[in-house]
């Protein structure tokens, strides 16, 4: 654990009163905290950004291992904790010549499904999946490594199993419950991903967890280490499973993709996006939109023919068994209070669908009022 310096407090403990998930620091522009999905101005008197200020906060904070590292590419990520045990994440990146740096809170409390609103096919995967590949994807700031935490910290209460987790860098900590952890982080306990991926199938592992995807390299060894029997969990930065798809594809010359898509066929169990959206309840801030695909019967002939443009149709026919399109998890949220109308029809990928959905919504409901008046008329 490494001391902070005694001028960033203010700006941490801001961020928990704020209740805000994000603090971004550029020179010669105030604080800004992202609250409720909105970046906002801080006005800090006390507080100037001046050339030099960032530099000064950040570097009693950066792993000494790791000063190198900046120098050479001009950005870093990395973690710190508070004496309390709260973390933060930080990028920090040249920019003309002056380090800007984003600061995201991660909680110290992995949360359940039922505390960020999942719906229960995320608990179903997390419970009944036993090896392939499960991508959470989504912009930035979304969630997914939430999300994430929550599936593994389910299977670290309810399996003995053993968790490997290769991160850049660790942002929620697990204690071992029932499974065995072990949390890497990049740059400080191996050098890449895919280092450490090959690593981690030579210990036994039950459970893989690679932060995010970056590469060929990780994404060939983690379709590899799916089908031989191993659960690996990632997270892509992408926005919808049709373009994770897209971009697991791109990651490989042309000639390889009838490999790649066969791999996929065998070894995809889910992917899983998000999108967080304002929601009605203050309290609340945000609740998470999603869309679930699931690598089920038809799913793994559609990826292994070549045929993703057919998938949408897919997942709208397969709804009882989870599968869920971004609208119809929008109608949902609608139809239960959790986001306004307009909210709703901002977020959708297809508005007119959405239309349709809210409009049967309020024809069921009507419908159900009428004939409830009907029989108690009788």
């Amino acid at each position: 654990m490494q001391p902070l310096p005694d001028s960033i407090y203010p700006l941490l403990e801001a961020m928990r009163q704020f209740q805000a998930s994000d603090l971004h620091l550029k020179t010669s522009a105030p604080p800004a905290y992202r609250i409720a999905g909105k970046l906002q101005r801080a006005q800090m008197p006390s507080f100037e950004v001046n050339t030099g200020t960032i530099e000064k906060l950040m570097e009693p904070l950066i792993p000494k291992k790791r000063l190198d590292e900046y120098d050479r590419r001009g950005a870093l990520d990395f973690a710190v904790t508070l004496p309390d045990g709260e973390r933060f994440r930080i990028n920090i990146l040249r920019s003309c010549q002056q380090m800007h740096a984003a600061i995201r809170r991660v909680k110290n409390v992995i949360p359940r499904f039922e505390d960020i609103h999942l719906p229960p096919i995320y608990e179903t995967v997390a419970a009944h999946t036993h090896e392939g590949l499960v991508i959470v994807c989504g912009v930035t700031g979304c969630g997914k490594s939430t999300t994430l935490a929550a599936m593994i910290d389910h299977i670290n209460e309810t399996r003995y199993d053993n968790i490997i987790s290769i991160e850049d860098p660790i942002e929620y900590v697990f204690k071992p419950k029932k499974s065995v952890v072990s949390q890497r982080e990049i740059g400080l306990d191996v050098d890449h991903f895919n280092d450490a991926l090959r690593s981690a199938v030579r210990q036994d592992p039950d459970v893989i967890f690679i932060g995010e995807m970056r590469d060929k390299e990780t994404m060939l060894a983690a379709l590899q280490a799916a089908e031989t029997g191993h659960l690996v969990f990632c997270t892509m930065h992408t926005a919808d499973t049709m373009q994770s798809l897209t971009r697991i594809l791109e990651f490989f010359p042309i000639e390889q993709h009838e490999f790649i898509r066969s791999s996929l066929a065998n070894g995809l169990r889910a992917i899983m996006a998000q999108r967080l959206l304002p929601a009605v309840d203050p309290k609340m801030l945000r609740v998470p939109a999603t869309e679930v695909l699931l690598g089920e019967g038809i799913v793994k002939e559609k990826i292994r023919n070549g045929e993703d443009t057919d998938l949408p149709e897919v997942i709208a026919g397969n709804r009882e068994i989870g599968m869920r399109s971004f609208n119809h998890s929008l109608a949902e949220l609608v139809e239960n209070n959790m986001v306004f109308t307009d909210i709703a029809m901002e977020y959708a990928p297809n508005k007119e669908q959405l239309i349709g959905s809210l409009r049967g919504i309020k024809t069921s409901s009507q419908s159900m009022v009428h004939r409830i008046k009907k029989a108690g008329n009788v």
